[in-house]
């Protein structure tokens, strides 16, 4: 292979591209080594003020369909497939999974915080680690879809980055669970949402944690963590653009009013569909310095008013709900009696009818164990009901306390 520094002027079809002479940032391509398939591409080059580069003369495209060539910037909406389909892991009981899923969260966060750690020093990600336990989260999701995204309540104010990126990795792995995706396309979607903030390991600090709202440049430089994430991955061995969709595409809006390439809906990927959804529901759910969270119901109702306005996926929106429940766990709700309590369980057959955890009686006095109730096998009349939402925060509630000892 021969390598030599051209002018934009000599680029041709066929060529493949090694370097450029501007700054990846200031391109609308994924990569810099990619085979130029069209007149187009270059024309975009040119636009983007390259005036050097270099190529190798004599490779012809030979794959021009090849997921390491460019992808311009209205891209086709990327479809996850798998050729070769695996069997799912044998179903089993929520309970059951839940300590296997405990362990593969924590494990999780342990490996983004050393990726981001990584970056930070100018390491390579270790992709091995990541690959891993993306794998068995996948796994997790696969034999019991429940008890995973049901740790997605816990967060943590100090480390929020690290629980955001655990989070909506397990989110995104449900709604692809819940959308049919085979296993192989389950570990795409699930590492790009785990590295999707990776970029933010290169914004200041200061900006990064700042309380309040940003200044007009502040905001110009936090929203960099996108290109900055996106092209920390395309240099990254063995990912190929589908893994970089969720992190390209996960502040992108249907309506083409977000960021950074103002993309609509046509010209997104599903991966980037989805990312934008669990990303927004995780981060309007968390405390932040800037606002406090609001409820997984209030979230649900916000995310659901985004889709009737086209902001988000309408459709896909529905399937989340679906996913997560109407009463998410974590969520605390009163009862027609009077009652408080947590939700434990989701149950995909009757949704308003979740398995809960009593804690106060009728006349909201605390109870000293609290008591079990699937609402939807009672035998006493008149029937429990949920009627409301709370913000649990009002009654000096942690519905950590209630789960975590439960899923001890």
């Amino acid at each position: 292979m021969m390598r030599k520094r051209i002018s934009i002027d000599q680029l041709t079809v066929g060529m493949k591209v090694e370097k450029l002479d501007r700054s990846w940032l200031a391109t609308p391509f994924l990569r810099h080594q990619f085979t130029i398939t069209s007149s187009e591409q270059i024309t975009q080059l040119r636009s983007s003020g390259v005036q050097q580069l270099d190529v190798e003369t004599d490779t012809a495209c030979q794959d021009s369909c090849s997921l390491a060539s460019a992808i311009p910037v209205k891209a086709k909406t990327v479809q996850p497939t798998s050729s070769t389909p695996e069997p799912e892991p044998p179903a089993i009981p929520f309970a059951e999974e839940l300590p296997a899923a405990k362990h593969t969260y924590r494990a999780a966060k342990l490996v983004i915080q050393q990726a981001m750690e990584d970056v930070r020093m100018g390491r390579a990600l270790n992709m091995e680690a990541v690959g891993g336990v993306v794998g068995s989260m996948a796994d997790s999701i696969l034999r019991s879809p429940d008890a995973l995204t049901s740790l997605t309540r816990l967060k943590n104010f100090d480390e929020y980055t690290f629980f955001h990126s655990v989070n909506t990795s397990a989110l995104a792995l449900s709604v692809g669970r819940h959308l049919g995706y085979e296993r192989a396309s389950l570990l795409q979607l699930g590492t790009g949402m785990l590295l999707h903030d990776i970029g933010k390991t290169l914004v200041p600090v200061e900006i990064l944690n700042k309380p309040g709202r940003y200044e007009a440049h502040e905001f110009e430089i936090m929203k960099q963590h996108v290109l900055r994430g996106a092209e920390i991955l395309s240099n990254t061995t063995g990912l190929t653009d589908i893994f970089l969709r969720p992190t390209l595409e996960h502040h992108e809006r249907v309506d083409g009013t977000g960021y950074p390439h103002h993309r609509s809906k046509h010209e997104l990927s599903q991966f980037g569909l989805i990312a934008a959804i669990v990303d927004i529901y995780d981060a309007v759910t968390s405390d932040r310095c800037y606002h406090k969270g609001k409820t997984p119901h209030d979230t649900l109702q916000f995310l659901y008013q985004l889709g009737t306005q086209g902001h988000v996926d309408g459709a896909l929106v529905q399937q989340f709900v679906q996913v997560v429940g109407v009463y998410p766990v974590g969520s605390c709700v009163s009862l027609n009696t009077g009652e408080t309590a947590i939700v434990k369980q989701f149950n995909h057959q009757e949704p308003i009818r979740p398995l809960i955890i009593l804690i106060t009686d009728q006349g909201g006095y605390r109870r000293s164990t609290p008591v079990d109730l699937d609402l939807s096998a009672q035998f006493r009349r008149p029937q429990r009901t949920i009627v409301a939402t709370i913000d649990p925060a009002s009654l000096s509630i942690d519905p950590r306390t209630y789960l975590d000892k439960e899923s001890a």
